[in-house]
């Protein structure tokens, strides 16, 4: 049998992407398509049309997260699942997430011109809401998929807007009438997620796959800080509760306590508000976003547990609430998992590299409801959540080879 990973076309997954980049395209060569926006909206009609011209059934479930299955068969087994997301950063790149979803379809692609129908079916998802830039947390769709988080609360949640989940999930449906529903939690034989790496590893050793071992782990909290509204040229310094002061202080604070001169702990504060935001106003509120990360998850514990303290000290005389949004210890894939992806590699003469995952991805949640795994391959100079970020079609051709010898392998479990 001609492994169906011969099939594969460059040409063909290159120029898928960039016409799914015309979707929330940015003058600057990037994306802008965020979760439940009108662009992701027709980037998925645009992914409907592949799916209907390749003979596959779409679907979607309560949390929108979005589904195209080849059937195999026997079509009542625990399907293989592949995908990723296809939502951006307001500056984000043409290759983040989009890839998994592409070279999930890709592979599809290269079954069907290889004629082979495994035995279980196989999917592709595009997760809802993976990045977390228009609503917090991220990765909600593969959440609540796995049960790792309730779907009802994140219906309420609202971007800077007002404008709730619920209500664009709503509108997706609305948009989508022929696109049934299908229930949350179907069980599953395997993950497996394709992805450009967003670091510069494989790159610099110039490898054009990487077999991921395992994401390290990440808590993230919103803080708000309490002061108290005055009058710019009136109010005396000693009497002002300024909430911004407070909230840069905290910051400050927290990034000097957090220091590592190894650089492996990593702290970022990625957004802060001000209310009222008045030039001549003493700030009466601010809030801001903590994103921590470290591969260690004692160690990712311990710092993550001693940041309401230092709020607090840091933040008088006003005051400061700390609620964390998600807390995520780091992970390890399955060996079987790796070991079928670098020989699924060597088969075809593809050169792998193990390597972590720095950044968090939905593979985080599938890993706890069936064996998991991701394939990296290389992004120019390690630039992702960026509107220069790049890829080359080979690389991501390379990357989509692997996946769909893999997926076969396991489909026909």
């Amino acid at each position: 049998m001609t492994r169906p990973s011969a099939h594969v076309d460059a040409a063909r997954l290159w120029s898928r992407h960039l016409s799914l980049a015309r979707h929330g395209a940015t003058a600057a060569g990037g994306v802008n398509r965020q979760a439940l926006s009108s662009e992701e909206i027709a980037a998925r009609r645009e992914l409907l049309a592949i799916a209907r011209a390749l003979d596959l059934t779409a679907f979607t479930d309560a949390a929108g997260n979005f589904f195209l299955r080849m059937e195999g068969r026997e079509s009542d087994l625990p399907p293989v699942l592949t995908g990723s997301h296809i939502d951006s950063q307001p500056t984000g790149g043409r290759f983040d997430g989009v890839y998994g979803v592409l070279a999930g379809i890709e592979a599809i692609e290269a079954l069907r011109m290889a004629c082979i129908t495994p035995r279980r079916p196989i999917e592709v998802v595009a997760w809802m809401n993976e990045e977390g830039s228009r609503f917090a947390p991220g990765m909600m769709g593969s959440a609540a998929y796995a049960g790792a988080a309730a779907l009802d609360p994140m219906l309420s949640i609202t971007d800077a807007a007002g404008v709730t989940v619920g209500r664009e999930l709503a509108r997706m449906r609305d948009a989508f009438p022929d696109v049934p529903l299908r229930p949350l939690g179907r069980p599953l034989a395997a993950y497996l997620e394709a992805h450009i790496e967003q670091g510069p590893v494989l790159e610099q050793v110039g490898c054009s796959v990487g077999v991921v071992t395992g994401i390290q782990g990440k808590r993230t909290f919103r803080v708000t800080v309490a002061g108290e509204e005055a009058h710019a040229g009136t109010a005396p310094l000693a009497t002002r509760k300024d909430a911004l002061l407070a909230a840069t202080a905290i910051i400050q604070g927290l990034s000097k306590a957090l220091a590592d001169p190894d650089d492996i702990v990593k702290f970022t504060v990625g957004r802060i508000e001000v209310l009222p935001n008045a030039p001549s106003v003493v700030a009466g509120r601010a809030v801001f976003s903590i994103d921590l990360r470290h591969p260690d998850s004692a160690r990712l514990r311990a710092l993550g547990d001693a940041i309401e303290n230092l709020c607090a000290e840091q933040g008088r005389p006003c005051g400061v609430e700390v609620r964390e949004l998600t807390t995520a210890m780091s992970l390890d894939f399955p060996p079987a998992i790796r070991d079928l992806l670098r020989d699924c590699a060597a088969a075809i003469g593809i050169r792998t590299l193990d390597l972590p995952s720095a950044a968090g991805h939905d593979a985080r949640f599938m890993h706890a409801v069936c064996p998991s795994g991701m394939i990296f391959v290389p992004c120019k100079g390690g630039i992702s959540h960026n509107e220069a970020e790049s890829a080359t079609a080979s690389e991501l051709a390379d990357g989509a080879r692997v996946l769909v010898d893999a997926l076969l392998s396991l489909a026909l479990r």
